[in-house]
């Protein structure tokens, strides 16, 4: 599943809200957007994720218009406003409504067996705000890709809660290596040394057997072991 931003802006030259940008997201390979302001992450993620038309440009999904399917497979994680989770929610609270909004029973132990697969135990009672900035994107990516039908990720700023770019882009990179499209869209500083690594870095992507977002062998996310349980979505607004 390729996902294409083809010189998409919203607003008019000077000073747009969003100024044309452009990327290519692919399995195995992430699709870097590189950003300026306060808004225009938001915007961005908005009209890469299908849930804002751009006033320019295209987002293809494998060469086609379809903003309905681009819904569908891509959830939106962190971003300002829309999908961030509350600062001072912990850890486990974070899984357990996302396990519920998945359809999936949230359990005592089925919270625990997440946190425990992510290696994360240790962070269970911490308050989101204090975790490390790569433990944040990858706790909410792994729950993002629970979510039924959904095989893409466009994840909204991380450099906004600090740490090394080096460290929070190697998830980013590893969940793209598992066959999951992936849209990073992050600030010019943060984009430019994410794209030097990745430009060094061979990427390989595994078969679809290998993507873990239906809780498989790799990361031992709990199965669905229990009907759908009611929940409205802690972290993401739909559209």
């Amino acid at each position: 599943m390729t996902l294409e931003l083809a010189a998409v802006g919203i607003g008019t030259e000077p000073g747009a809200a969003l100024p044309a940008v452009s990327a290519v997201a692919a399995p195995g390979h992430p699709g870097i957007v590189a950003v300026e302001t306060e808004q225009a992450p938001v915007l961005a993620s908005l009209v890469a994720g299908g849930r804002m038309k751009p006033d320019t440009g295209r987002v293809l999904l494998d060469g086609h218009d379809d903003p309905a399917g681009i819904r569908r497979a891509f959830a939106l994680v962190d971003t300002p406003g829309v999908a961030e989770p509350f600062p001072v929610i912990s850890l486990k609270r974070i899984v357990h409504e996302e396990l519920a909004f998945a359809g999936r029973r949230p359990s005592r132990s089925d919270v625990a067996t997440v946190l425990d697969e992510l290696g994360m135990t240790s962070w269970a009672d911490t308050h989101v705000q204090r975790v490390p900035t790569d433990v944040r994107v990858r706790l909410l990516a792994e729950l993002a890709l629970l979510r039924p039908d959904v095989t893409g990720l466009v994840i909204t700023a991380p450099e906004r809660h600090g740490g090394v770019v080096a460290e929070w882009f190697a998830v980013v990179r590893d969940i793209a290596r598992r066959g999951v499209t992936v849209v990073l869209v992050t600030s010019k500083a943060a984009a430019e040394t994410a794209s030097a690594l990745l430009d060094t870095t061979t990427i390989t992507t595994e078969g679809p057997e290998d993507a873990t977002r239906t809780g498989g062998a790799d990361t031992g996310l709990p199965a669905d072991t229990a009907d759908a349980t009611d929940a409205t979505a802690p972290l993401e607004t739909r559209s």
